[in-house]
């Protein structure tokens, strides 16, 4: 019997229709599953929004250990980031972009580690005087996420930024990125002669003082801030990197399927919508 739909994070109907033939084919040699691949769905998003640990999943989705087995086993097969790109494109076709971006806009964002997290994959970002992770995204200018890289918070941004690149590099198109200083210096050299990549650096303006949106950059910074919404992620709780970046997957998926059915982003600051190269 079908699971009433009861939790916000529960998937609508046409969540679902996007959802469903992305995921992989269960094994026709195996027994039939037990539970509803839409119920596993649920309780993995019902986890990433609300922040609780796998053991105090709701009692109505199915046993967290079958939720927990399809989360490792889908990551295994990289089914998020196969789901990724295809909501992504869907996204982009519907806002009458091209199916591939080729700008994009690269940030990261140090947040505290609980004591889940293990010391060889947490460090101390003393700039922020945060003891945890450091997440490094690339959106597009749409602040659609292709690339995330989680790595220790004592990492600096223009080390981080090269395994992000270079991710970047292998598996889309992209090929001209904003950022802002704190990837300035060598890093945009580098870019430039190893991964044939424009790396653009956006300033604040003259004599700024306090917040201001900065063009471009802004777009990245509203995708960090529609993560960290998600209480999973308001600070690091995954024992292994990989799994972090696994949540962080799962959140832009769930951000990506609303989009798609809602009709849209948020509209706020639109009047700074940046004029990429051919994107």
């Amino acid at each position: 019997m079908p699971r009433e739909r009861r939790y916000p994070s529960d998937l609508t109907d046409a969540h679902w229709t996007l959802i469903e033939p992305l995921l992989p084919a269960p094994n026709t040699r195996s027994r039939p599953e037990k539970h509803p691949r839409r119920d596993i769905v649920d309780a993995i998003l019902y986890v990433v929004r609300t922040g609780c640990a796998w053991r105090q999943l709701p009692f109505d989705y199915p046993p967290w250990q079958t939720v927990y087995w399809y989360f490792v086993r889908w990551e295994e097969a990289k089914v998020t980031e196969q789901i990724l790109v295809a909501l992504r494109r869907q996204v982009r076709l519907a806002e009458g972009r091209s199916p591939e971006p080729t700008a994009g806009v690269i940030d990261s964002q140090s947040v505290k580690g609980a004591d889940t997290v293990g010391h060889d994959s947490r460090g101390h970002d003393a700039n922020k005087k945060i003891n945890g992770r450091k997440r490094f995204i690339i959106t597009d200018t749409l602040g659609l996420l292709p690339v995330v890289c989680v790595m220790a918070a004592s990492v600096q941004d223009r080390d981080g930024a090269k395994t992000t690149l270079l991710s970047l590099y292998l598996f889309t198109p992209v090929r001209y990125v904003f950022a802002d200083a704190g990837f300035a210096g060598m890093l945009v050299e580098w870019t430039q002669r190893v991964l044939r990549t424009v790396l653009h650096i956006v300033r604040k303006a003259p004599g700024q003082v306090g917040f201001a949106v900065i063009e471009r950059r802004w777009v990245v910074e509203r995708s960090l801030a529609w993560l960290t919404n998600h209480r999973r992620l308001a600070r690091d709780y995954e024992r292994h990197p990989a799994t972090a970046e696994a949540m962080i997957r799962w959140a832009a998926i769930g951000t990506m399927a609303r989009r798609l059915t809602h009709g849209g982003a948020a509209t706020r600051q639109q009047q700074f919508v940046p004029a990429c190269p051919a994107d």
